[in-house]
């Protein structure tokens, strides 16, 4: 919990003191990960933020007992106003019903106002992955860093995320005992949303480029290090690699959609195309349901429309 303990919730201590045990009792019975964690710490902060704007002063337990449907609806309205889309408002009144939940479980207060509030709807978004020469470009060693090792790892994780399908989380989640650097290392478990570990595939270009990171690291990493870590030695943050893939949309002229996550996409929709079977790329993914696998097919369907009336005579 020591990621959300600085957030500040703009609430009375009482409330503030709730939303942190909401948080430990999500973090440790229900396995939430640190990054579900911090996003909801956010989403209570927010709400806070607005609900001390909205009453005239930081909400009580009394003030959340009593809030209205209409209230609850100014929150929304308020965050559609600073241009937050859909996706993200369905996930902040989410965490805001989950914490109302845990509040009245615990027979702390209840506001039933809150049954009276529509989901916001999301809209259909089919994942953008990259195609096959510019998700090589991006896993390749790259130029975007003066220190050689520092472009060593960037690639590492590069290509452990387009090659093994991994999230960036799970990735930079690794330690330095993960890592399959001897030919007799096939296979790498992970452990992704929800504790669930699964069991991918190493290719030789994933020991390899990790190799190459180690030989060129400057720090001498102990069997529990984290596998990846920055220029002081600790383990390496998302929003550095974030940053690279950034200068490598400028390097390649690839869109705004080129993401680390992407490559994640890249992987699936790739396998997808290649002839993989939709069960394999939902156990090597660490998709709970394979409905949100199903997405992929329309990605695929996507492209062939895309090329067909690109060459037919009449497109």
């Amino acid at each position: 919990m020591s990621e959300t303990d600085y957030i500040s919730f703009n609430a009375k201590p009482q409330v503030a003191e709730k939303i942190t045990a909401w948080l430990k009792q999500m973090l440790v019975e229900k396995n939430a990960s640190r990054h579900t964690i911090e996003a909801y710490a956010r989403d209570l902060s927010q709400f806070g933020g607005f609900l001390q704007h909205h009453l005239g002063e930081a909400a009580s337990l009394k003030d959340l007992e009593t809030l209205r449907a209409l209230d609850f609806r100014a929150f929304l309205a308020d965050r559609r106003k600073q241009g937050v889309e859909s996706r993200t408002l369905a996930r902040q009144l989410s965490a805001v019903r989950s914490f109302f939940r845990y509040l009245e479980r615990n027979e702390i207060l209840a506001n039933p106002a809150l049954s009276a509030l529509r989901t916001p709807k999301k809209p259909h978004a089919i994942p953008k992955p990259l195609d096959v020469k510019s998700a090589r470009a991006v896993t390749s060693d790259m130029e975007t860093s003066p220190v050689g090792w520092v472009a060593a790892r960037d690639a590492a994780v590069m290509t452990l995320l387009y090659a093994c399908g991994l999230r960036i989380s799970e990735s930079l989640g690794l330690n330095r005992k993960d890592a399959p650097v001897n030919t007799g290392d096939q296979t790498l478990m992970i452990t992704g949303k929800g504790g669930k570990t699964r069991m991918v595939p190493v290719l030789p270009v994933v020991r390899e480029a990790i190799q190459s990171y180690l030989q060129q690291c400057p720090f001498d990493l102990a069997p529990d290090d984290p596998l990846f870590v920055g220029v002081k030695g600790a383990r390496l943050n998302a929003r550095n690699i974030q940053l690279t893939m950034q200068k490598l949309r400028g390097a390649f002229g690839l869109s705004e959609t080129a993401t680390p996550h992407a490559l994640r996409h890249s992987f699936a929709t790739h396998l997808l195309s290649g002839g993989a079977d939709l069960r394999a790329i939902q156990e090597l993914l660490g998709h709970a349901s394979l409905s949100t696998t199903q997405i992929y097919t329309e990605v695929d369907g996507a492209h062939l429309l895309k090329q067909y009336a690109k060459a037919h005579p009449r497109g």
